[in-house]
């Protein structure tokens, strides 16, 4: 009996310390985001080490894609954005980034800074023009300050 009892709390303690789910890659409520333009308000937080967090994604999912707006708390701000480049799996012909990448832009999608400095995924030109129509928002300006497309 003492023997059966110690086995069982020293294979507890073995696994107490391991995950067993594997890592979460998407864009949901919290997740830390990296600032790809060159807006002040995002030069800042990243040079300090204080990369702005999501708080609130603008789909029913609350789930980021590629193209979707973001809610994001930056330097005690609150400043919206759009996902250019996530690491999530993705659907076909849409690449793969090494880090969740944003673009923050004002109210009425006007960015705030003046150039991207990574490249982003050319399906980006469909999903915003389409959503450029129905929504009212203006992103055109958003694709020409992009420099490289892949």
């Amino acid at each position: 009996m003492f023997t059966s009892l110690l086995s069982k709390i020293s294979s507890r303690n073995l696994t107490c310390g391991f995950h067993t789910t594997s890592c979460l890659n998407e864009v949901r409520l919290l997740t830390r985001l990296r600032v790809v333009d060159n807006s002040e308000i995002g030069k800042r937080a990243m040079a300090e080490g204080k990369p702005p967090k999501v708080i609130c994604v603008y789909n029913k999912q609350r789930v980021g894609y590629i193209g979707d707006r973001v809610m994001v708390a930056i330097k005690g701000q609150k400043k919206k954005g759009i996902l250019v480049g996530l690491k999530q799996t993705q659907k076909v012909k849409v690449p793969k980034f090494d880090s969740n990448n944003v673009v923050l832009i004002d109210d009425n999608g006007t960015p705030l800074g003046t150039r991207i400095h990574v490249p982003i995924p050319t399906i980006l030109r469909t999903i915003l023009k389409e959503r450029t129509h129905s929504k009212g928002a203006d992103y055109t300006k958003l694709l020409s300050i992009a420099t490289k497309f892949v």
